[in-house]
């Protein structure tokens, strides 16, 4: 069977799917029918299966535009009153990602950058980008990635809507004034080009979410009706295409591969997600959000589905993805440093 037919019945499966859940009240349908269908392939067929380059960097490019949208002035000025709190919570998740990183390397064969690599939260496509140039095992380093970030997806809706009482309603793109829906797809679109663009050239990490999220932000910043009116296919299919990546990731070879270091790397995967619940607690007490807005903000990565489960909720979509993006700038800065201490010594 063709590529092009198995990715049509990919696509179709993902959007049976996804109207399924949707029925079920199930947060962020299209990203979890894309993750669940992205995993029964992998797991089940001869056939390996990836998301097209230009797909995934569309996806990335349409979420970067959504994130960048909810960057309101009014939510930023409330931020600088407790930028104190989110820092100290910030620099806290590093330091447990790096013990955790340790911890591995001390009961497994791995080296320590390669352990630490793998436990860094946030920014799992520019860790797994850079770590073979600082050291790393690249592709060690991606399966422990993509396996936190699988783990995070997967418990997260039910935290969100038990523990925290999320709900598992679309919200309504923000904007004010509203634009015919093709010019909306358009500026989108648009804003997705050139915001990646603008990212390679600037060098930033994960170019294709941060540059259309910075060039988003900025014109969201002079209230420029950017997705007021588009239609919600558009965004449903980039969260689909995010879940696809993941779930396709983890095929059988990939199993075999970290099955000798799979059970300690749960373990400290779990306790990582504990540990960042609870600074998700400590945050929500002393900066005054709600403990569903603690508990995504400090979730450690994930961050397409923080964005989704965010906006179907009551949470405050922009102080969880200011917290959220300014952690996976921090974990990316502070890679190249940290390879180098670890090699040191």
């Amino acid at each position: 069977m063709r590529t092009t037919v198995r990715l049509a019945l990919f696509a179709a499966a993902t959007s049976v799917l996804a109207v399924g859940l949707d029925r079920l009240g199930f947060p962020a349908p299209p990203l979890f029918a894309g993750l669940a269908v992205g995993l029964a392939h992998a797991l089940t067929s001869r056939h390996e299966l990836q998301v097209p380059a230009l797909a995934a960097t569309a996806g990335q490019a349409v979420v970067g535009v959504l994130m960048g949208v909810l960057i309101q002035p009014s939510t930023l000025t409330t931020l600088a009153g407790y930028w104190l709190p989110i820092t100290a919570i910030t620099l806290a998740t590093l330091l447990l990602t790096v013990l955790a990183g340790l911890a591995l390397a001390r009961f497994t064969p791995l080296d320590r950058t390669t352990a630490a690599f793998g436990m860094i939260a946030g920014g799992a496509a520019g860790i797994v980008a850079v770590s073979d140039e600082l050291g790393a095992d690249g592709r060690l380093v991606a399966v422990l990635q993509y396996l936190r970030v699988l783990m995070i997806v997967v418990l997260m809706p039910v935290a969100a809507v038990v523990l925290f009482g999320g709900s598992g309603q679309q919200a309504a793109p923000p904007g004010g004034e509203r634009l015919a829906w093709p010019v909306g797809v358009a500026a989108v679109l648009g804003i997705g080009v050139v915001g990646a663009w603008a990212g390679r050239l600037a060098r930033l990490p994960a170019p294709n979410l941060l540059g259309p999220l910075v060039v988003a932000g900025t014109l969201a910043a002079f209230d420029v009706p950017l997705a007021a009116s588009v239609p919600a296919l558009l965004p449903a299919a980039a969260f689909a295409v995010i879940g696809a990546q993941v779930g396709l990731r983890f095929t059988r070879s990939t199993l075999r591969t970290i099955r000798h270091i799979l059970p300690i790397a749960t373990a400290l995967i779990v306790g990582l997600i504990l540990a960042s619940g609870g600074l998700g607690v400590a945050l929500s007490a002393v900066a005054g959000l709600s403990p569903l807005d603690g508990y995504l903000a400090t979730t450690p990565g994930g961050i397409f589905v923080v964005l989704a489960l965010a906006a179907g909720s009551d949470a405050n979509s922009t102080v969880v993805l200011a917290v959220q993006v300014l952690r996976m700038l921090v974990m990316l800065l502070a890679g190249p440093p940290l390879a180098r201490l670890l090699r040191e010594r």
